[in-house]
């Protein structure tokens, strides 16, 4: 074969690939994907848009008519949140809503101080075993977590962490808990964007003197700010509306309960209440919902960071 039929078998090939893809990027941008792609965002968005609606609705009507009511016969009122944030029904949701904050903020920040220093040890750093170690933290992912919730509670229990006497009236369980859950995958996710840092970035700071620490603090974290606010995403919205290990390991004390405890003896016990149990709901829903809207330029771009290589 000449040079010549090789160049004209080339360009038939990049033309067909061309028109390959052409006519994939128009079936995406067709009529019929904007319809699906509306459908399903309508889908979506409309148990939340009733939600919010019963949440502002009187008690009478909510027990009475659908939320969708509303567009023929509007009618709000502000009492539902006053009942539930105010403590002028038999649930004050006010102080559930600072329990909330108060286990999901450490259970956030201890896995990501952990994984980070975890992360660069394993992508920077040669000892013993590191390729098995990191196999290791990687296969820890598997284990459901209700596996290990009886010998954890047993181990805070024998070093008197857990009980009427547990110091920090419980929070310390909580927080160990999630931080233990989430490691293994913050690992695996800070790991996998940090092993794509170029290598002479490294070398160039090691050749100017710059220890282990300096590369970490200086160089690795302002560039790893995509991963960790992605994780910290999962993470926040994860312990946020946890309800099993806040209710396992807190003991259902009301002074350790998050918000998803007293929603669950909301809805539980108080069925009849709509007009709170809705009020209380949306309440849950607005905190992480402001927190993945904050920091959703860096989720996707963060989650996919060195997921592919070449």
């Amino acid at each position: 074969m000449t040079t010549l039929d090789t160049d004209i078998s080339d360009a038939r090939t990049i033309s067909k690939i061309e028109k390959a893809s052409e006519s994939s990027r128009k079936n995406l941008t067709s009529k019929g994907a904007s319809v699906a792609a509306v459908v399903i965002a309508v889908l979506w968005t409309v148990p939340t848009a009733g939600l919010l609606i019963s949440s502002f609705r009187p008690e009478a009507d909510i027990k009475t008519t659908g939320w969708w009511r509303i567009f023929v016969d509007p009618s709000f009122t502000l009492d539902n949140y006053r009942a539930v944030l105010s403590g002028s029904s038999q649930y004050n949701l006010s102080e559930y809503l600072i329990n909330s904050a108060i286990i999901t903020i450490p259970a956030v920040i201890i896995p990501i101080s952990v994984a980070t220093m975890a992360a660069y040890a394993f992508a920077w750093m040669q000892f013993p075993l590191k390729n098995f170690l990191f196999i290791l933290v990687f296969a820890l992912q598997i284990v459901p977590i209700q596996v290990t919730m009886i010998p954890l509670l047993s181990l805070y229990v024998d070093l008197g962490l857990a009980g009427g006497d547990a110091p920090g009236g419980g929070f310390y369980t909580i927080w160990l808990s999630h931080a233990m859950f989430a490691l293994p995958l913050a690992i695996y996710l800070l790991h996998n964007f940090m092993s794509e840092i170029p290598g002479e970035l490294i070398e160039s700071a090691r050749v100017d003197g710059a220890g282990h620490v300096q590369i970490f603090t200086r160089l690795i974290l302002p560039l790893m700010t995509p991963a960790i606010a992605a994780f910290a995403i999962l993470q926040f919205l994860w312990v946020w509306n946890d309800l099993l290990v806040a209710l396992v390991f807190g003991g259902g004390s009301p002074d350790v309960s998050p918000l998803t405890v007293q929603l669950a003896a909301l809805s539980g016990t108080r069925g009849q209440d709509w007009h709170l149990l809705a009020a209380g709901a949306f309440v849950s829903l607005i905190v992480p919902l402001i927190v993945f809207l904050a920091l959703q330029r860096f989720f996707v771009r963060g989650l996919l960071a060195g997921s592919v290589k070449g």
